[in-house]
């Protein structure tokens, strides 16, 4: 079973100024609940440590993920592999009538192991809440 998410946003910030979190991986991975830590490498690629609260899985978990295509301020994707699931982002960005901006998050995680589609079915909403939270209070703190 393969968990798919999509969910828009719509924030008082111009793309660009949204782009600086976005674009940012540090960003991207602080607010989501299950990464513990991650580490960004000199290419881009970054690790992220996720913790996931199921029965067969009892160790943190390294994902390596990597923006797979950026289009700067708009669009970014990111593919994560791991020995329990494999992930792919997208963040696209559009400029509203009113000089805002829409955000629209799309996700898609396969599992390798039990419980792991389980959880993010259940739990990818929270996340996706999370994100949109802390993009609020960058733009709230960067203004």
């Amino acid at each position: 079973m393969t968990v798919r998410v999509e969910r828009t946003m719509t924030v008082a910030a111009s793309p660009e100024r949204v782009w600086e979190f976005i674009g940012d991986p540090d960003q991207r991975a602080r607010p989501i609940s299950v990464v513990k830590d991650w580490e960004i490498h000199d290419d881009g690629r970054a690790t992220w440590h996720i913790s996931l609260p199921i029965p067969v899985v009892d160790r943190t978990i390294a994902v390596e993920t990597e923006d797979v295509e950026i289009r700067e301020p708009e669009y970014v994707r990111f593919i994560g592999r791991s020995k329990v699931m494999r992930v792919q982002g997208e963040q696209e960005l559009e400029l509203t009538d009113d000089g805002g901006t829409r955000v629209t998050n799309r996700f898609v995680v396969d599992g390798k192991l039990p419980g792991v589609e389980r959880f993010f079915k259940r739990n990818l909403d929270e996340e996706l809440q999370n994100l949109e939270r802390a993009l609020r209070e960058y733009l709230e703190v960067e203004a």
